[in-house]
């Protein structure tokens, strides 16, 4: 029996008990609460909702506490309700009925956990967006990582989601990258405002095999060149990293784009019909003050160029032409005014402002010997994430940096990360998965065989606990993918995976010796088969590989 199972026996069994006694049953909440005691001795699960419906019904929390446990003594899959405190409802669920979460995993497979709660939900969920003026900085490698698994996250819940990478590739910065490359081409320092690093001198190499005469070019076609080659193979760097960190895009859009085919000039006509348009100072404004923002933004400045905020409102009207409901952008840490900014846009161009929602990511600090580490080999000046791969490799990387809040900035100790321990988180779930692989293969030379038919013989305090882990899995999806957190995902499974060794050293699974095997011994390999899936879940949602050995 699932916390989701419970939770609607307990709301129709209440609703049964208002009845019999004569009260409002329009007074039920919603979504009837049910969690795991801290105290297993207080039972399986515990529900506050006499307490929620007390004071609705006029009945004393705790009398309606006792109708409701007299009633759920008699339910099928309920070994035992008690009262406890002013009127909370402890449970204990019968073997069997717990036993039947197992065989629902088993039956599921991959797709254990997965819900349509979400849809009806059209998402363009767009993250990473990084300049192709260098490789991708710690920051960006965060939301490579958090991105990806909360678009996995997403899906699971029955979403429709495009992962999107806007390409920053219009504006100063790709001027100064271009001046940057020249220089280096040249033999000379980088420019003050520009880009150094290997990198830019390895490009700017590139650049003259492809174009062997790029120096002797007339300034202008010279920069040109520099900066279309240049950005192509900064950005095909950058696709590479990506593709081999584990994330990839449904779709890259060009920021040039929104200016050369007419977009922006589109976005700035719909906000003018809005009357959201004025000018003033020889500029263009947006009336963004009127819809939250706490000033005015120009689109198009004095000097006829636009505004940054130009390609947000064309791309913002783009996403929502595509068919998009909703529009998730993940930025770095400087980026908070842009989430009154964004919402304003939106409102501006006749939308609900939420259809915007923006994830800010904080700081990533990485430390090694206590020491914080602050140059990249290849960069200069930032540490990338190919620094953060060669030093603790991709599957640390990514569940060290979505393992924790977005909100919250991160200090990666790279000693820990990198080692085979279990004070290693990522380590700690893998071998989890690797061990219960290994006894899977030894089961099969043994020729024992999982069996769902004695599920009702897991009695052990340890069985109970781990089965009611595998229960709570969907129920931590679905609060993760509507919270946006997918460290939850981590969380859960460091958990699982510690109940599962607690269990490993309590039960023993296989026969030893010249031991007939026995339907317990197929009970738990049935557990344990069900234990090792829901890890694999888990570790495909967070873009981590689950291991057979270790």
């Amino acid at each position: 029996m699932t916390p989701a199972d419970l939770a609607a026996l307990l709301k129709a069994t209440a609703a049964a008990v208002l009845t019999e006694h004569s009260l409002d049953t329009s007074a039920l909440p919603d979504t009837i609460t049910v969690e795991r005691p801290r105290n297993p001795e207080h039972g399986d699960y515990a529900t506050n909702v006499a307490l929620q419906l007390g004071k609705k019904v006029g009945v004393n929390p705790r009398e309606l506490a006792g109708w409701l446990a007299a009633a759920l003594a008699d339910v099928d899959g309920i070994a035992a309700a008690e009262i406890a405190g002013p009127g909370f409802v402890n449970l204990r669920i019968d073997a069997a009925a717990q036993g039947v979460v197992v065989a629902n995993v088993l039956d599921a497979g991959a797709e254990y956990g997965h819900s349509a709660e979400l849809a009806a939900q059209n998402i363009n969920l767009e993250f990473v967006s990084a300049n192709p003026t260098g490789p991708i900085h710690i920051g960006g490698t965060r939301w490579a990582a958090v991105g990806d698994a909360l678009g996995r996250l997403l899906s699971t819940q029955g979403a429709a989601v495009t992962r999107e990478y806007y390409f920053n590739d219009h504006g100063a910065q790709i001027d100064r990258f271009a001046r940057s490359l020249i220089a280096a081409a040249k033999g000379e320092p980088a420019p003050e405002d520009g880009y150094a690093g290997a990198y830019i001198n390895d490009i700017a190499t590139a650049i003259l095999e492809k174009a062997p005469d790029a120096l002797s070019l007339p300034a202008d076609e010279q920069q040109e060149t520099f900066r279309s080659i240049g950005v192509d193979l900064m950005f095909a760097h950058i696709k590479e990293s990506l593709h081999e960190f584990g994330t990839d895009f449904d779709v890259y859009t060009h920021e040039d784009s929104m200016h050369t085919s007419g977009r922006v000039d589109q976005a700035i006509a719909k906000l003018r019909d809005n009357g959201a348009i004025y000018e003033q100072d020889g500029a263009t404004w947006l009336r963004t003050t009127d819809f939250g923002d706490d000033k005015d933004r120009v689109v198009i400045k004095s000097d006829g160029n636009p505004a940054y905020i130009a390609g947000d409102l064309a791309y913002y009207l783009d996403k929502r032409k595509r068919g998009f409901n909703l529009c998730i952008y993940m930025l770095g840490a400087d980026h908070h005014g842009y989430i009154a900014r964004l919402k304003a846009a939106a409102a501006a161009l006749g939308d609900d402002p939420a259809t915007v929602e923006v994830l800010i990511g904080q700081m990533v600090n990485l430390v090694r010997d206590g020491q914080p580490v602050r140059m990249s080999k290849r960069a200069g000046t930032v540490i990338t994430l190919d620094d953060l791969v060669d030093a603790i490799g991709v599957d640390a990387a990514r569940y060290v940096l979505i393992r924790s809040s977005v909100n919250s900035p991160i200090d990666i100790d790279l000693e820990l990360w990198s080692s085979a321990s279990n004070e290693n988180p990522v380590y700690y779930v893998q071998y989890a998965h690797a061990r219960l692989s290994a006894l899977a293969r030894n089961a099969a030379e043994l020729g024992l065989t999982a069996d769902t038919a004695h599920l009702d013989l897991l009695t052990h305090d340890r069985e109970a606990t781990l089965i009611r882990n595998l229960g709570e899995f969907g129920r931590v999806l679905k609060t993760a993918a509507s919270l946006r957190e997918p460290h939850r995902v981590c969380r859960y499974l460091e958990d699982l995976a510690g109940d599962y060794h607690r269990f490993y050293d309590s039960c023993r699974v296989l026969p030893q010796g010249d031991e007939e095997a026995g339907d317990l011994n197929r009970a738990r390999l049935a557990l344990c088969e069900a234990t090792r899936q829901v890890i694999a879940n888990g570790l495909a949602i967070l873009g981590v590989s689950a291991p057979e050995r270790m």
